[in-house]
């Protein structure tokens, strides 16, 4: 068994002021992995040495046996699983020296004595600072691209969520560094890095626009006109849709005066976690707005029609939209993020805008964590609308209102199996299905508010929550809104949440759609408009 490090065995020369010279590691994660001694790289031949040796600086503390144990080898008999780690550290030894890993009977972890840098940590501070175009440079490919130690499925779980994480970072900092170079002039830089945030997401037409407005105000016409072409036959032949206007507008004036820009996106930190978010408007009181279990606080502002309706609500009040956990521009996140969580979330983005009285408005999924918050900070809370909401994500048989068990990992499966076109719009707006703008813009969102693997973690928390103990402790003024004949969310689960909190005021609506702004949304905001004017009076 590996203990202790022993004694360094130190050169002269590589003593300072009587002491050994602190070794310089540098840990490589974006992109294939990579371990630098002093600047040289060090020779693993073993994935799962450098696998280990990612973790570990990854943690930045101590990490115990049995659980990296259990990470490379989960099928192996505890003896051997335990000699085989024993051979592991001590190659790794021998390869790296023996200053690397402090190691006792039960824990492993870098040696506190080595200077140790490692990328993906430097790329998150550079972001936290503000520091964006730093970020960009530094972000060299997404983490532990094209590298897995092989037959560990904890450890490819682990490094896809810290993938997904750094990624969604990684294009929050590319956008602000395309505003910034645009509004400075500087069309060059601005197109480079459109042309990162097009490989990121090659069907997306804002960040498409963003590469060919840049190429156009930089002169290059031919460079713009090979991207439209490219982009339009990506759309054609993976979403079956053509351009926007706005897209093909760029080509015919290449001064084309874009869209108004929505507000800026900023981040909140709480429990760990970067949450991004936006104030939008002002007023005497806050709407909260936290959606489904889709969300991206950037694109939601592309569509007119969610468009128009958000900037109804921002004239009723400052309206403030997040990405809960896991979602969207916020941290993506290893665990599936249940109600509190997202209730916590909640609470960290208020804190941050520095609100003091809201209305919280929790469509769909985003419910539950709404009722959580108000139950628990009633004092921050003035009013709760719950619109086309749920207290159960599954049905049983004190609670008909939702899909049973079998019924939603069915959907679930159906869904991921068309993430990244349109998936699920018939269900959730049948009014805009048959609209082909509506159809790639939606597709657009739920590429850039998740993956697949992501978003079956965040579905199954929704799928196991059930806030109906919460509902009799609600004690703030309540509007129930839900659309007659809801596709996604049956009205008997908007009667429900409306029977079971007190003094609740239930509106039934026409309508089949189950988002807010599709479909009719007068009366939708009239009901608002008149709840809001009853808190003040």
């Amino acid at each position: 068994m590996l203990g202790l490090p022993r004694p360094l065995s130190v050169p002269p020369d590589a003593i300072i002021e009587g002491r050994p010279a602190m070794a310089s590691f540098s840990v490589r994660t974006l992109g294939f992995p990579e371990i630098r001694r002093d600047g040289q790289p060090c020779q693993l031949a073993l994935r799962k040495g450098s696998a280990l040796l990612v973790y570990l600086a990854e943690a930045k503390m101590s990490v115990g046996r049995d659980t990296i144990a259990a990470m490379l080898w989960p099928e192996d008999r505890e003896e051997v699983v335990r000699a085989r780690l024993r051979r592991l550290l001590h190659r790794l030894q021998l390869t790296l020296g023996d200053d690397v890993l402090s190691a006792d009977r039960s824990t492993i972890r870098w040696s506190a004595a080595i200077d140790l840098q490692v990328d993906s940590q430097l790329f998150e501070q550079a972001c936290d600072r503000g520091e964006y175009e730093r970020a960009c440079r530094a972000y060299s490919g997404d983490f532990l691209d094209g590298f897995s130690p092989g037959d560990c499925p904890a450890f490819d779980e682990w490094a896809f969520f810290r993938r997904e994480a750094l990624r969604g970072r990684a294009i929050q900092a590319f956008e602000r560094v395309v505003q910034d170079k645009n509004a400075a002039g500087d069309y060059a830089a601005a197109a480079a890095h459109a042309g990162r945030l097009v490989a990121f997401d090659p069907l997306s037409e804002v960040y498409g626009r963003h590469l060919i407005r840049n190429l156009l105000l930089g002169g290059d016409r031919a460079t713009a006109r090979r991207h439209f072409d490219a982009l339009t036959q990506r759309l054609r032949d993976e979403l079956h849709v053509a351009p926007e206007a706005e897209t093909c507008a760029l080509l015919d004036m290449s001064a084309a005066p874009p869209v108004g820009d929505p507000p800026p996106t900023r981040y909140a930190s709480g429990g760990g976690v970067h949450l991004a978010y936006q104030t939008y408007g002002d007023g005497r009181i806050d709407v909260l707005l936290l959606p489904g279990f889709v969300s991206h606080v950037e694109r939601v502002w592309e569509e007119p029609r969610c468009r128009a309706f958000l900037s109804a609500l921002a004239g009723m009040g400052r309206l403030v939209l997040l990405d809960r956990r896991g979602i969207g521009l916020s941290d993506r996140v290893g665990f599936n993020p249940g109600v509190d969580a997202t209730a916590q979330d909640i609470g960290t983005v208020l804190d941050a805008a520095g609100s003091r009285r809201v209305l919280l408005f929790g469509a769909s999924e985003g419910g539950p964590a709404c009722i959580r918050f108000a139950v628990d900070h009633p004092g921050r809370v003035a009013g709760l609308v719950l619109f086309g909401s749920l207290a159960k994500g599954t049905a049983t048989q004190d609670y008909p209102h939702a899909l049973h068990a079998g019924q939603y990992d069915a959907w679930l499966r159906e869904l991921i199996a068309h993430w990244g076109g349109p998936a699920g719009i018939e269900t959730f707006a049948p009014s805009l299905a048959g609209d082909a703008q509506a159809r790639a813009w939606w597709a657009g969102m739920l590429r850039a508010a998740s993956s697949p693997g992501a978003i079956e973690g965040v579905l199954k928390a929704l799928r196991d929550m059930d806030v109906r103990h919460l509902l009799s402790r609600v004690s703030i003024p309540t509007l129930v809104l839900h659309r007659r004949d809801d596709r996604a969310v049956r009205i008997g689960a908007g009667r429900h949440l409306a029977s079971h909190i007190a003094h609740a005021r239930f509106v039934e609506l026409d309508g089949a759609d189950h988002w807010a702004f599709a479909g009719d949304q007068r009366p939708v905001l009239d009901n608002l408009r008149q709840f809001i004017g009853s808190l003040a009076a």
